[in-house]
This record gives structure tokens, sequence and C-alpha cells, in this order.
């Protein structure tokens, strides 16, 4: 399947992000601070479609009921009451019915940015002043941030030092944080993605 009309489309809409900044003594700087405006955009997007999406309150007032329930739960196991037991079983059913709906609900959001978000991954993958850019970190960041476990999934590309994350693993990065600020502007109450 050729998809370079997503790069006709997407080259002059995003390739300026790259080039905002320049930097002559390090010719990766422009896109990295691209491949960060880009997760900020995507994060505030998915943010901002978990907040229109999703009941907020009904949410929380599910995971409460679920915490609530699995409580209840645990000190029936511990107790060996058989009617507590049977009690517990007879909730089940209520209990799977709320998690189906917050499963539903969850995956609302989803469903509407999933095809652009891969589109921009498609479009980031494929651009060459991305997709070649590593970031150097220092040791305390990079083993804190658990790194070489991601390298143990994502293995680097040759001439990357060890040391180094690239486009995938700064994005990444960015995208967590930038998710959690826009959730606390945004005033998502759960952390459920």
């Amino acid at each position: 399947m050729d998809l370079s009309i997503l790069n006709t489309i997407l080259n002059p809409i995003l390739n300026p992000l790259i080039h905002l900044v320049h930097d002559p003594n390090n010719p990766f700087f422009g896109s990295i601070i691209g491949v960060f405006i880009i997760a900020l955009c995507v994060s505030f997007v998915i943010t901002l479609a978990n907040k229109l999406l999703v009941d907020q309150d009904r949410l929380a007032f599910i995971q409460k009921e679920m915490k609530g329930f699995q409580g209840d739960m645990m000190k029936a196991q511990k107790s060996g009451d058989p009617k507590a037991m049977a009690e517990m079983q007879k909730k089940q059913s209520e209990f799977m019915t709320l998690q189906k709906e917050m499963m539903i609900n969850s995956f609302k959001p989803m469903i509407v940015t999933f095809v652009p978000i891969i589109i921009v991954f498609y479009w980031m993958a494929q651009n060459p002043a991305i997709n070649h850019i590593y970031l150097n970190m220092p040791h305390i960041p990079f083993y804190v941030l658990l790194v070489p476990i991601f390298h143990s999934f994502y293995h680097q590309s040759p001439g990357v030092p060890y040391y180094a994350i690239e486009w995938l693993g700064w994005y990444i990065l960015n995208s967590f944080a930038l998710s959690l600020i826009w959730r606390k502007l945004l005033g998502l109450k759960s952390a459920a993605l």
C-alpha cells in the first residue's frame, strides 16, 4: 500500500515544526524541538478527547465502587465465611457490569484518536529529519527513567551511543510528562488513559 499521499499532506503541516528552531552547533536541535511540539499537541488531543468523551464523575464513581467491591471480596476471602463468599458471588455480576461500562468509556477516546495518531507516527518514522535524531542522557536520569529496559525491547540504531534515546524514546518521555500536565490543567479526575 502506497502511503506517500500522507507525506504530501503532512509535510507542509508538520515540517515547519522541525525547522522552527535552528542551532548551527546542533543539527538535531530543531528536530528535537519538533518532536517535543508534536508530543505536546498529541497529548493535548488525547487528554481533550478524554475530557470530552468520558463522563469523569461517572468514571470516578465506578472506580470507587470497584475498589470497595475488591476490598469486600478480600475480607470475605480472608474470613472464610461461606455466607459472605456467597453474597460476594451475587454482587459479582453487578461488579462485572460496572467494569464493562468503565472499559467502554475508557475506549471512546482511543477509538477517536487512534487513526490520526498512527498517521502522525507514520510521518515521524518516515521523516529523515526525525528518525535519525538521538539525545545523550546523563547517567542518573538514564537509569531512573528505566531506559535500559526500553532498550531491551527497542534496539538502538547502529552508531547511537548507549546512554542515548532516539526520537521514539524522546517522544514517549515528553508524551508521559505532558499528559500529566494536561490532565491536571483540564481537571481530569482519574488516571485511566
